[in-house]
């Protein structure tokens, strides 16, 4: 079986769709409650480099289910219209992916980083550890 749309594609499809920011356009509304920082990357990847300071972790394979209130695994954090959802993972690729995948589930309140976290850890913009990001999640 051939691949007629190949991951290239996709992602420069996804791009041209959805809402992107730089590192700096997040890393200054990082005080705002309107924004949610949400990570979609792997736990393995959040153990070995650590994430985005508040943010909150959604495994890009469950993040669907996660958002829809119709799904058996929703969470309530993705029912606040008021915020906006901005979605980080290693590289700005599947994170571009997710972002259209959620707006084609209609949410318009959805965007993501440029670059992902290798780009925030590159331009020097906070990291918290895992452990840090596990106590302070199970601190709420």
């Amino acid at each position: 079986m051939a691949i007629t749309k190949g991951i290239n594609t996709l992602v420069a499809e996804a791009m041209a769709e959805v809402t992107t920011y730089t590192v700096g356009e997040v890393q200054a509304r990082l005080a705002d409650p309107q924004m949610q920082i949400v990570d979609i990357r792997d736990v393995r990847e959040l153990e070995r480099e650590g994430t985005v300071p508040g943010c909150f972790n959604a495994p890009r394979g469950m993040l669907e289910f996660w958002v829809d209130p119709a799904s058996p695994y929703f969470k309530t954090i993705f029912g606040d219209d008021s915020k906006e959802f901005v979605l980080f993972c290693g590289a700005g690729w599947r994170s571009a992916l997710a972002a259209k995948a959620l707006q084609d589930m209609g949410m318009t309140n959805v965007a993501h980083i440029d670059g992902g976290f290798t780009a925030w850890a590159k331009q020097g913009a906070p990291v918290e550890t895992y452990e840090q990001h596990k106590t302070r999640r199970h601190a709420k």
